[in-house]
This record gives C-alpha cells, sequence and structure tokens, in this order.
C-alpha cells in the first residue's frame, strides 16, 4: 500500500515531502484534566445510557455485522493505539457465536496491529442507514490468515455522526486533494481510537459538514465535541491515556488519512468559537499534538464499494435493535425496569430518535 506521509501540517508540505515537524509551542489554554472538570463542563453520564450496552452479539447484531462491508477498528495495549480498516462483501466478518468473531488478516489495511490481547473496538457500518454497530473486546487468537475476537460489548450507535457528514449521500469523488493538510481540512468522517487504563479500546465516530470537522492550527490538529451517545467514553480515556489514534475520511474518496499522537480536553473559547454551527458553538474541544498524518489508499474502502450507496435487503431497524439492546441489558433498579417499559411501547424509540436527531445534531 503506497503511502504519501507528512511532517508537519501546519507548513502544509506536499504529502511526499519528509522534514522536520513544525510545531509552534503555543498555550492550550482552559484544560481539563480530571473526570470532576469533564462532568463540571458537559454534565455526568446518565444511568439509561449504558443500559443499551449488552456484553454479546444478539440476533441482530449477527444480522447487522452479516451486512456491513466495512469497520474501522481501534486495536492497542500499553498506551499504544492505532486505528484501520476492514472491507469486503457484506458478511465478510464471521460470527462464530454470539461471543466470537473471526475476522480475515487479509480484510485489514493494517493486519499487524492484531496481536493477541490487545484491545479491540470495531465499528461497523451498513450502506443506506446512519446507526452503526459498536462491538468492543480483546483479540484472542492470530493463525491461519484469521483473528479471533472475543465480545465484551455490544451496543448501537446514534446516526448523529453519519448525517453531519452526509455520508450516504456521497458521490465517489475522483478530485481527491493529494497534499494530506488539504485532505485533513474537507474531510467530513472520522473515528477516534483511545484506550483506558486497562486497555480496553474505544472507537468513536465523528463528523462534519466541509470545512467544519477539524483546524489545523500551529501543528496542532483541533476538533470538537458534537452531540452524540453521551457516554464520554473518548474523553475519559483521554485524561488517563492521552495517547491516541484517528482516521479521516472524504466520504465518496477511497483515500483515508491516519494519525496518531498525544490528545487533551479544553474548554478554550476562541477554540471553540472556531466550530460553531447553526449559531451554536460546542462545549468541548480536543486537541491533538504532533499528530503526523499519513495519506494513502485504503484498500478496505476499496473493496466495500460504499459508494454511490446501495440500501441493505436485511430489513434491519436500528430503533427495534436499540429497544432490544435495553431489555437484554444486565442492569437492574427502578431505573433500568422503567426504560424497559418505555421503550417497550410501540413506536416510542424510533419517535425519540428521529426527534433527537431533527432538533439535537448541534
Amino acid at each position: 500500500m503506497k503511502s504519501k506521509r507528512i511532517a508537519g501540517i501546519a507548513a502544509n508540505r506536499r504529502a511526499h515531502r519528509h522534514t522536520s515537524l513544525f510545531v509552534l509551542e503555543t498555550d492550550v489554554s482552559d484544560a481539563i484534566e480530571s473526570v470532576s472538570a469533564l462532568e463540571a463542563c458537559i454534565g455526568k453520564v446518565s444511568g439509561p445510557i449504558n443500559l443499551k450496552v449488552i456484553d454479546h452479539l444478539d440476533e441482530g447484531a449477527l444480522r447487522w455485522i452479516a451486512a456491513s462491508p466495512l469497520l474501522f477498528a481501534a486495536i492497542g495495549d500499553d498506551g499504544d493505539i492505532g486505528v484501520t480498516l476492514a472491507g469486503g462483501q457484506p458478511g465478510f466478518v464471521h460470527t462464530i457465536d454470539a461471543t466470537r468473531l473471526r475476522l480475515p488478516t487479509i480484510a485489514l489495511d493494517e493486519p499487524n496491529l492484531a496481536r493477541k490481547g490487545r484491545g479491540v473496538g470495531a465499528l461497523f457500518l451498513v450502506p443506506h442507514i446512519g446507526e452503526t454497530l459498536r462491538v468492543n473486546g480483546r483479540v484472542v487468537a492470530v493463525s491461519s490468515g484469521e483473528i479471533e475476537i472475543a465480545v465484551e460489548e455490544c451496543y448501537m450507535h446514534c446516526a448523529k455522526a453519519l448525517l453531519r457528514s452526509n455520508f450516504w449521500a456521497a458521490s465517489p469523488w475522483s478530485d481527491v486533494p493529494d497534499d494530506v493538510s488539504d485532505f485533513l481540512t474537507v474531510s467530513r468522517f472520522m473515528v477516534l481510537a483511545t484506550l483506558d487504563r486497562q486497555g480496553c479500546a474505544d472507537v468513536s465516530p465523528k463528523g462534519d459538514p466541509q470545512g467544519a470537522l477539524i483546524r489545523l492550527q500551529d501543528g496542532r490538529l483541533w476538533f470538537a465535541d458534537r452531540p452524540g451517545n453521551r457516554r464520554t467514553d473518548s474523553f475519559r480515556n483521554i485524561l488517563v491515556q492521552p495517547r491516541i489514534a484517528a482516521a479521516l475520511v472524504i466520504p465518496g474518496c477511497t483515500q483515508v488519512a491516519t494519525l496518531s499522537g498525544t490528545a487533551r480536553l479544553s474548554t478554550n473559547a476562541a477554540m471553540r468559537a472556531n466550530f460553531s454551527v447553526f449559531g451554536k458553538t460546542p462545549l468541548l474541544v480536543t486537541c491533538i499534538d504532533r499528530p503526523m498524518p499519513v495519506l494513502s489508499e485504503s484498500p478496505a474502502l476499496v473493496r466495500a464499494q460504499l459508494w454511490p450507496a446501495i440500501p441493505s435487503t436485511e430489513g434491519l431497524d436500528p430503533a427495534t435493535m436499540f429497544a432490544e439492546h435495553v431489555k437484554l441489558s444486565r442492569a437492574r433498579g427502578l431505573q433500568a425496569k422503567l426504560l424497559r417499559v418505555a421503550v417497550a411501547m410501540p413506536g416510542l424509540m424510533k419517535n425519540g430518535l428521529q426527534r433527537d436527531y431533527r432538533n439535537n445534531l448541534y
């Protein structure tokens, strides 16, 4: 796979030139350095958010994986984290049973990331559907061209990132910027890979219109917090394991920019104002120091043939899957009981999701 490397995004140099990283040591003020400071900024995680998480692949998840031609994967341990894509015909990921997945090594753009014992966070996409399936677990075996993953968490992610990026409406893009900083500037979709203290990986989708997803300034990359699933996993991970990785995509294009660096959270007013959309300013921004991006064609995206998007024939219903996961959750207590009663009401989950997407994208 032929890559184009860049050493300094702030200098706007061509991707084939290799120079020392250009970083201006400007102050990043208003840093968030504790969970209490994070919660003071964006609020505490509500109990019902975690009720959608199950510890296995239910019937809906199995059907989703069988219909998915592409996944983004965060893979890492001990503060070392990477991100890659895997793609092929729908069903290229095999489900051994409700607790194990088998992924062909050849399907991964960066198969060397997958080593026994490493944490995995996978984000499964299905054409024409805004919601995504997130499956977290751990590599338990790598042999005979296959990677076996033990499933620890499974849950649906809201459609906001793909809606904001207009992901599935894209047409094949031929005029691709060959300068990595230009590519980053016009990208509209990103996945952020982080690790917690125990080495469990998390991959979080981000999406915005062109020009609103990221900012490049003084050798740093910035992006904003937008309304999403409100679990705040990636933010909490950054507080304890600031080493991150990310992949950025222009929908319709088979090129991908991957990077790694050290992240920090900030409430800097000037940077937050740069990310205002429709008059709404984010509460939080994330800064990545020394990102060192690499621009290359993704064989996984080529194989997946995402654009123009063809609707899945599986008849998947994300609202039903959200509700089923709440019912299957092992959480107990009055709050869990009341939520299960609520999601059992016909149409409640679907109407709630549609209202949230309509009124709370920013």
